[in-house]
């Protein structure tokens, strides 16, 4: 249910910062798109004037996505992603600066609600996502609501797949990020001996078209991703798997060479169909108090 018809979003990328003023159906009407800015002060500045951009009559909050973990209850970054915003009490600045009411939640909470309010999983009460990109991040909603834990529950790029593997950013060894993120299948693409710089389209074609390397890069990434999937599935039971993010769509065809082991632990996985919205959207819906995202 929304307390308003209009809303400010805002998703923060490694790359770019979108955001959008959206309609309670998910629909955007205005967008802005700004280069990632690192320095938290410089970013929380460039935020606030793409708010002022965005602003018109009716619109009273915003919505954030934040890479990291993330304290919805309380407003608060725990820790940070590609930008580290746990530095700074920036929601307030923004608060304070605009005369707006800000919520902030993980940018993967923001894009589940997105797909599904609007998007491949529209209409569902119990759905799991990772986002692939340069990392693994991940979000659940069961029974209509987001799954928050004690504050931040979701970090599904941290499931283990390969207990003896590579150390993670995150400290703990061998999480689904260290063999099934971009970066990882950048590594994998190196350890072959294939050019650095093949896409993962292109290693997915050589594949397909009998080449034992990539058909080993293929299976060195997709195999534990399905673990994880699997994984995941056998904890929270949900009615549909979401791959989302930049590799999501070549995740999902990645993974016919990591069929499925147990009738147990399956659900339909499809690919996330809002691309770049899916975050914006949900972190707009966040603003206007939906159901779906209440902390």
């Amino acid at each position: 249910m929304h307390t308003q018809s209009l809303a400010i979003g805002i998703d923060i990328g490694g790359t770019n910062v979108r955001a959008a003023c959206i309609d309670a159906s998910g629909r955007i009407l205005e967008r802005l798109v700004e280069r990632t800015l690192r320095d938290p002060a410089a970013l929380t500045s460039r935020l606030i004037a793409m708010i002022r951009a965005l602003d018109r009559p009716g619109i009273t909050a915003v919505g954030i996505g934040v890479p990291g973990r993330v304290d919805a209850r309380r407003n608060q970054v725990l820790s940070g992603g590609y930008v580290d915003l746990s530095t700074t009490p920036f929601a307030e600045a923004i608060e304070h600066e605009t005369g707006k009411s800000i919520f902030i939640d993980n940018d993967c909470n923001m894009a589940l609600v997105g797909e599904i309010v609007a998007g491949a999983a529209r209409g569902c009460l119990h759905v799991a996502m990772l986002t692939i990109g340069t990392g693994i991040g991940g979000a659940v909603v069961l029974d209509g609501t987001v799954m928050r834990g004690r504050c931040s529950a979701g970090q599904l790029g941290h499931v283990t797949v390969d207990p003896g593997g590579a150390v993670c950013n995150c400290g703990r060894i061998g999480c689904v990020e260290t063999t099934s993120s971009g970066t990882a299948l950048g590594r994998h693409i190196a350890d072959a001996g294939l050019a650095v710089g093949t896409s993962a389209d292109e290693i997915l074609a050589l594949a397909r078209s009998g080449d034992a390397r990539a058909t080993n890069v293929i299976k060195a990434w997709a195999v534990p991703l399905r673990a994880a999937i699997d994984s995941i599935v056998a904890s929270v039971d949900p009615e549909l798997f979401l791959l989302g993010g930049g590799l999501g769509a070549t995740a999902c065809a990645a993974l016919e060479w990591a069929p499925a082991l147990s009738p147990w632990y399956q659900c339909p996985i499809r690919c996330a169909v809002l691309g770049d919205d899916a975050g914006v959207i949900g972190a707009a819906l966040a603003g206007m108090k939906d159901d779906l995202v209440s902390p």
